[in-house]
Parts: structure tokens; C-alpha cells; sequence
């Protein structure tokens, strides 16, 4: 019997261990932490026949195992991993582990920025043409979960994260889209060029019968694949397709086309989309080629696009309130995500800016934060780093408190005409569990401030 042993107990090492013990594998699961939610966790896997471990991770059991699950957000440094029993056991992600049982063919879509919204758009719009395509990985669900149903959907929309792709083996998409390149996790990864190599394995496993999905607006998105097989389609915002180029872009009326075979099929104009920036332009013209090259029709992949309604902490407007706009932009958890929402405003802004400083210098903002931004509020573990980068360009307002002195110094600044915008472009580690929570934080204390 596949002993399996299964490191980390959040969603998706819940769902993996479920899923192992389906299949008739013995598992041991274990994560270091022991709040109350986790022992509920772990008494339910108990019920099902593992073995389970809170509060602490025995290396012996681990040891015993033939494979290990291993939650994306334990870095390969962490001590139970280099303890030397444990070491030699083989390691995969719970996107390889699932994606083993899974018999639907999957569109997996990664890049730094814009993964989540793409993946959610093309879920969106497949489903809208009458696909049963969930959206699953690092957007939410595990894929583990979506391994579970029966009958298996017709699609499945896999957002796959940095993490997630480094401990692959056999994991292979029908159909592989990368949104874009830059910086990122460079707390976790010694150089960029070990974070690329992550993300390239998306395209370990290709075949000839694999379609690529590339942004040739980015010359590091289109290195990316170096000689793997399969099709390649690109999308363009600001250039054209060129004459043998295969894919989508803005023409020159400003209306989203997809080009697959001899000519292009105009979708719908850019003010036709709900969600704002060139940004999320790209991101629609890449869940288009997607959905299409997954038997969507091209009247229905319109008709998704412009009744998707984007994602809640991506740019989200909360409210408005005196004139004042709040937007929760929490799911910017680096220097990029940030430099595109900033782009975006059009408003005198009060910047939010703080929490787990991630290596990268807050300086790259400074271009758009003088163009937009009124004030930044630096808060959080990247506080002081924050105000020594950017401090003699803007007004830089320390707040060494919680995050209600946050928003209470936010409400102090904001002016009617203007925005308050939390893009923080650190991770939420130092306050908050996630990055969902800071944004829910951010949102109740907005809404309450009104009440």
C-alpha cells in the first residue's frame, strides 16, 4: 500500500489527504500549527483512517512515506524538510498529486501578475458556453477537490503558482496560458532567474498536441518554453499580430480579436469590459484565446467577457463615501501588481503600502506614485522600508499600529474627488493569515466607518 504523507493541513492538504485516502493509500498528515480550525481538520481525517499530527511534525512518520504533499507555502528550507530522514523521500505538489487522478483536461494558467483574474475569467466564460469548467489551484479550490467529483467537469481552470509548479513530475495541461513576468518572492528564491525556472515547468511535459498561451509583449514570458512542443499563441495590447502570428489582440478600432485559424474574430470593444486597466485587457484577450481553444464559441467568449465582473480584492471599488473612493487592491503582493493598479488611477490617492517586505526596492513605484498618489501611509513590517525608499518624493506617513490606525490615518488624509487605495504590494503574514483577510479587514472597516 502507497504510504503518503501529507505536510500541511490547509485547504489543500485536507483535500489531497481526502483524496489519498479515497484511493486506498495510508496517509500521514501533519502541520505545525494547532488552532482550532486545524484540529477540526484533523479529527475529520481521523474519522476517514489517517493518522494525524498538530502542533508539531514527526520526521520518523514522515520517513516511512513513499511520497510527500507538501503545502505550497512551506519553503523547501523549512527544518522538517532537512531533517535528514526526511530529505530523501520524494516530494510533489498537491496540483501534481490531484492532477494524477484527475481525468479532465486542464487550461493551467501562471505568470507573476493577473493569474487569479485569468483563470476566473475563463472559468467564467467557459461555463457561460455551457462547459462544466471550475476554477481551481492557487485561486481557491484545490484541485484535489475537483479530482473528487463525479462526473469528472468538462474543463478544468487550474491557476498554478511558482510553489505549486516546483514540485511537479507528470503534470501536463491541454492547454498552458502565462499572463506576464517580473520580480517576485524574492524572500523565498535567491534570484529571479529560480523563480522563471519555476514557472517554466509548466512546460516540462509538453507534447505536440500542447497549446501555449504567451504574452509577446513580454520578452521573458515568450523565453519562457525555450524548445518545448506544442502550438504556440500569443496576445498583444499595444502592437498588433503580426501576419504568421497566431492568437489575439487590440486592432486599431479598439475592439478585442482572436485570430486561430486564417483571419480575426472581432469578440467586443475594450469599453465593453467591466474590469478597468490595460492590464486586465491582456488578461481578457488571454482567457478569450483559452476558452476558444477549449471549443468556446466566439459570440459566447463575448458574452463572458463583458458579463465578468472581476475579482473581490483585485482592484475591488468597496465604496463611496464624501466623494471618496475606497478601493481593495489587497491581492497586490508585489512590486508589479502594485506599479498596474497605480496606473489605473485617475484620482489624487492616499497609498497603503506595508506588510511583509518581499526584497524588492519601493522605489520602482515612485514614477507612478508622484504621478497619482497624494500620500503613502507605510505600515506594517515593511514600514521603515518603506519610508527610507520612498521618503523627499511624497509625503510618507509612518503608522506603527495596527491596522485600524491604518485606516484611521487614511481617513485623515482622503479628500473628496480622491481615493484611498490598499495595494500594498508586501504579503499579509506580519497581520493578517492571507491576503483575503487583510482585504475583508480593509472592507469592514470601510463600511463600518460609514455606518
Amino acid at each position: 500500500m502507497t504510504r503518503v504523507g501529507v505536510l500541511g493541513l490547509a485547504r489543500s492538504g485536507r483535500a489531497a489527504a481526502q483524496l489519498a485516502l479515497r484511493q486506498g493509500m495510508s496517509v500521514y498528515a501533519t502541520d505545525a500549527s494547532s488552532g482550532e480550525e486545524l484540529r477540526r481538520t484533523a479529527a475529520e481525517l481521523q474519522k476517514q483512517g489517517a493518522a494525524v499530527d498538530v502542533g508539531s511534525h514527526s520526521a520518523a512518520a514522515l520517513a516511512e512515506c513513499d511520497v510527500m504533499i507538501v503545502s505550497p507555502g512551506i519553503p523547501p528550507t523549512a527544518p522538517i524538510l532537512r531533517e535528514s530522514a526526511v530529505a530523501g523521500v520524494p516530494r510533489i505538489s498537491e496540483l501534481e498529486f490531484a492532477s494524477r487522478a484527475l481525468r479532465s483536461p486542464m487550461i493551467a494558467i501562471t505568470g507573476t501578475n493577473g493569474k487569479s483574474t485569468t483563470t476566473a475569467m475563463t472559468s467564467h466564460i467557459l461555463s457561460g458556453c455551457g462547459f462544466t469548467a471550475p476554477a481551481a489551484g492557487n485561486i481557491g479550490t484545490p484541485l484535489s477537490e475537483i479530482a473528487m467529483r463525479e462526473p469528472q467537469p468538462d474543463w478544468v481552470v487550474v491557476e498554478a503558482s511558482s510553489f505549486q509548479l516546483a514540485d511537479i513530475d507528470t503534470f501536463r495541461p491541454a492547454v498552458g496560458v502565462v499572463t506576464n513576468l517580473a520580480p517576485d518572492h524574492l524572500d523565498r528564491y535567491p534570484d529571479v532567474a529560480t523563480y522563471y525556472a519555476d514557472k517554466a515547468r509548466l512546460f516540462d511535459n509538453a507534447d505536440g498536441d500542447s497549446i501555449w498561451v504567451l504574452n509577446a509583449e513580454d520578452e521573458a514570458v515568450l523565453a519562457l518554453p525555450g524548445e518545448a512542443d506544442g502550438a504556440r499563441l500569443v496576445f498583444r495590447v499595444n502592437t498588433q499580430l503580426g501576419g504568421s502570428e497566431r492568437g489575439g489582440h487590440i486592432d486599431a478600432a479598439g475592439r478585442l480579436a482572436v485570430r486561430l485559424d486564417a483571419g480575426d474574430e472581432v469578440l467586443l470593444h475594450r469599453s465593453e469590459l467591466s474590469v478597468m486597466g490595460s492590464h486586465n485587457e491582456a488578461n481578457a484577450l488571454a482567457a478569450a484565446i483559452a476558452a476558444m481553444c477549449a471549443g468556446a464559441s466566439a459570440d459566447c467568449t463575448a458574452s463572458g467577457l463583458r458579463t465578468f465582473r472581476g475579482l473581490a480584492h483585485r482592484l475591488e471599488v468597496v465604496a463611496t463615501r464624501d466623494g471618496i473612493v475606497w478601493i481593495n487592491d489587497s491581492k497586490a503582493t508585489n512590486i508589479d501588481s502594485t506599479l498596474v493598479a497605480l496606473r489605473s488611477m485617475t484620482r489624487p490617492t492616499v497609498l497603503l503600502l506595508g506588510g511583509r517586505h518581499k526584497g524588492e526596492p519601493y522605489t520602482r513605484l515612485l514614477d507612478e506614485i508622484e504621478r497619482a498618489v497624494t500620500a503613502v501611509i507605510a505600515y506594517g513590517e515593511a514600514g521603515a522600508e518603506v519610508e527610507k525608499d520612498l521618503t523627499g518624493s511624497v509625503p510618507v506617513i509612518r503608522v506603527t499600529g495596527g491596522f485600524e490606525d491604518v485606516m484611521a490615518q487614511a481617513r485623515s488624509l482622503a479628500v473628496s474627488g480622491g481615493a484611498v487605495l490598499l495595494s500594498p504590494a508586501c504579503s499579509s503574514y506580519d497581520m493578517f493569515r492571507n491576503y483575503e483577510e487583510r482585504g475583508d479587514a480593509f472592507r469592514r472597516l470601510v463600511l463600518e466607518s460609514a455606518a
